[in-house]
């Protein structure tokens, strides 16, 4: 799911990096949506908060929703500059280390928020902007490596997307086009898992609470670990050939 970059992509491979990504980023909207009433998932509404704030004159919040943004930001800068400054690593380790920070980030708003969270607004505020941080992360990874076309924190572009190519499959000429037939299906796959995601997070909280940032970055690493498990059985098949080769060599000599 990771090592594939751009347009070397597959369906295959963006159904199943963006199915899951999706299904954890609904996970961890809902989730903070229920723990800190906010979104994290996306900056939408709180570039509409922010304008708030400012007609308000609470510069406080400004200056909070303002570095909220930021690291939304930041995290989106961070994952595309490593996808893309990766020359002298291999793909899979440049793609999997903003998974890994994703995963850290998730984590600490799991421990802190079981062990320590004592509902304050500056400790919301922290959380808030650790999960906003890991969504940047997360959106700026996925959409630089499919080159643009699978995104999956937040489902606004995604909903006009799909709604645009839906109103071009009535047209029989394109319905015949197979890239249409294969977007509509990754959109609708996309947001599908999004909302999966979101029911089953609100079902986890309300019975464990901030151990569903557990489950979150569980679902995360399975990212990694199918990765990973991939390259080890290719290593292994390649290295399997060559002793094939050797004792072919051999007895040929």
């Amino acid at each position: 799911m990771l090592r594939k970059f751009s347009n070397s992509r597959t369906l295959r491979q963006n159904l199943q990096l963006g199915g899951i990504t999706a299904f954890a980023a609904g996970m961890t909207n809902v989730a903070s949506l229920i723990a800190f009433f906010a979104f994290t998932s996306n900056v939408t509404g709180h570039y509409a908060i922010l304008a708030e704030e400012i007609a308000k004159g609470h510069w406080h919040q400004v200056g909070v929703v303002i570095i909220w943004i930021f690291l939304f930001f930041i995290g989106n800068f961070l994952s595309n500059f490593l996808v893309i400054n990766s020359e002298k690593l291999s793909k899979y380790v440049a793609h999997a280390i903003p998974i890994i920070l994703e995963f850290i980030c998730l984590v600490v708003v799991g421990v802190y928020g079981h062990f320590f969270y004592r509902e304050t607004l500056t400790e919301t505020e922290f959380l808030v902007a650790f999960l906003l941080f890991a969504m940047g992360i997360q959106n700026g990874l996925v959409a630089s490596i499919s080159n643009g076309t699978v995104k999956t924190t937040h489902l606004t572009g995604l909903t006009t997307d799909l709604g645009i190519s839906l109103s071009m499959f009535t047209k029989k000429k394109f319905r015949r086009r197979r890239e249409l037939r294969g977007k509509i299906k990754l959109l609708t796959f996309i947001a599908s898992f999004y909302l999966l995601g979101g029911v089953i997070s609100g079902v986890i909280f309300l019975r464990v609470e901030f151990l569903t940032f557990f489950f979150i970055a569980a679902v995360i690493a399975v990212v990694l670990l199918y990765d990973l498990g991939t390259l080890a059985r290719m290593k292994y098949q390649l290295s399997k050939r060559e002793k094939l080769k050797l004792i072919q060599e051999a007895k040929l000599s």
